[in-house]
């Protein structure tokens, strides 16, 4: 959510934005948040008015009682209380007004970053970097759930049976893979200087609006019935929500927590659920990172979440390349997205393992996470990035490090939360 002063002072620059990110059917909600603004304050003035009008006659009152003056001293008193029933008018006038604008202004797109490319979805996403040499075996590199199953190290016959397309189940060396990848993320991010947190799994609905737009609730997020919790899609939607109402003093800034969760999608629309794989599933688990810092320090903590995961990936010799997102494919709230790609020998190209992305003070202003510092008060910036999300990373690992003879190798740094083995065989 923007700053409402910038609506009114520069409404033109909040109208490009919507129209680079080809929201043109938004740009009318512009002058009509102008129009109810104007008529929220105005209505704020004329109740503000009457209450000032209210304490002055109030004193008359009394004065003139004590003069003995009763007739003078009534008529002021049914001024009082028309006054009160037009201020009771104009409050929820008032109340009414700024519900309107501010259900408004939760749909209209943050303001992006001047470097965001500007283009109309993924398909015009910009390569940035890459990290580690492609390489493409001499021999055929099996489909990544063909390569689990010669392990027996997944069941997803038995899970469409028990839950449905979308889950799975994973056992033996493989969950062990799965597991250890997870832990190695954990302390990946520890000694880079991060807490760790589990969070809750669920969370209530007034975090999930702070946290998204209602586009992405709609399509992501499970509603408990008869409860006002829903599952998280991502631990950062409840690792934000923890400084909700908070007022942050600017020396304990910045705030650099790595968060572990099982994660809880939908995934409605183009993109549907896969069958036969891991890559897009109803349930998996990640390691997240999150950072909420001052305002100026916002891209440079960028920078370093992003490369944390190129760093974690190439510790386990797998190939990646960092995209930047185009202003089409930003979620609304976002002000500038890389995700970190990794390489897929089996299809050749690279495929999408973590997102990285700088809010602004977006979510600060939808759950009031306010800093206190030298010169006054202001609004958080929150970051997030994916650290690892196992079930992908299990396939970049598994095609990357497949041997001829269809043996896995496990690479040094991750031995040791495998038992020390050096292959899966």
């Amino acid at each position: 959510m923007i700053d409402i002063r910038l609506i009114r002072e520069n409404p033109d620059i909040v109208k490009q934005n919507i129209r680079n990110k080809f929201q043109d059917h938004k740009l009318p909600l512009v002058d009509e948040v102008i129009e109810l603004d104007a008529q929220a304050r105005a209505a704020q003035k004329e109740a503000d008015d009457l209450r000032s009008g209210r304490n002055k006659i109030s004193k008359q009152i009394g004065a003139l009682m004590a003069q003995g003056k009763r007739e003078e001293a009534m008529a002021l008193k049914e001024q009082v209380a028309k006054d009160a029933a037009r201020l009771a008018e104009l409050e929820e006038q008032e109340s009414t007004l700024q519900e309107k604008v501010r259900s408004i202004m939760m749909t209209i797109p943050n303001i992006i970053d001047p470097s965001v490319p500007i283009g109309k979805d993924d398909s015009e996403n910009v390569e940035v970097e890459r990290f580690g040499e492609p390489v493409v075996p001499d021999f055929e590199i099996p489909y990544h759930t063909e390569i689990m199953e010669r392990f027996h190290g997944i069941d997803l016959d038995a899970a469409r049976k028990v839950a449905g397309n979308g889950f799975y189940y994973l056992q033996g060396d493989i969950a062990r893979l799965h597991s250890a990848m997870t832990a190695y993320a954990r302390d990946f991010m520890i000694d880079r200087g991060f807490t760790y947190c589990i969070p809750p799994f669920m969370i209530r609905s007034n975090v999930v609006t702070g946290v998204m737009s209602f586009d992405e609730m709609d399509a992501m997020m499970y509603k408990i019935e008869g409860e006002d919790l829903y599952l998280i899609g991502t631990s950062e939607h409840s690792m934000i929500g923890k400084f909700i109402d908070e007022m942050i003093d600017e020396e304990e800034l910045p705030k650099t927590l790595t968060s572990y969760s099982p994660c809880f999608r939908k995934e409605k629309g183009a993109h549907g659920i896969e069958e036969r794989g891991v890559y897009r599933i109803h349930q998996f688990e990640k390691q997240e990172m999150i950072v909420v810092c001052k305002p100026e320090d916002s891209m440079m903590w960028f920078d370093r979440l992003w490369q944390n995961t190129v760093d974690l990936f190439r510790s386990l010799d797998i190939p990646v390349r960092t995209l930047e997102c185009c202003s089409g494919d930003l979620a609304d709230l976002k002000v500038k997205s890389i995700d970190v790609e990794a390489w897929s020998p089996r299809q050749k190209k690279y495929f999408e393992v973590g997102s990285c992305s700088n809010l602004g003070d977006a979510q600060a202003r939808r759950l009031r996470i306010r800093v206190k510092g030298k010169d006054g008060k202001y609004f958080a910036h929150t970051l997030n990035n994916t650290v690892v999300a196992p079930p992908r990373m299990l396939i970049a690992f598994l095609e990357n490090n497949l041997n001829a003879d269809g043996t896995v190798n496990i690479p040094a740094a991750l031995q040791p939360y495998m038992g020390g083995k050096m292959k899966i065989e």
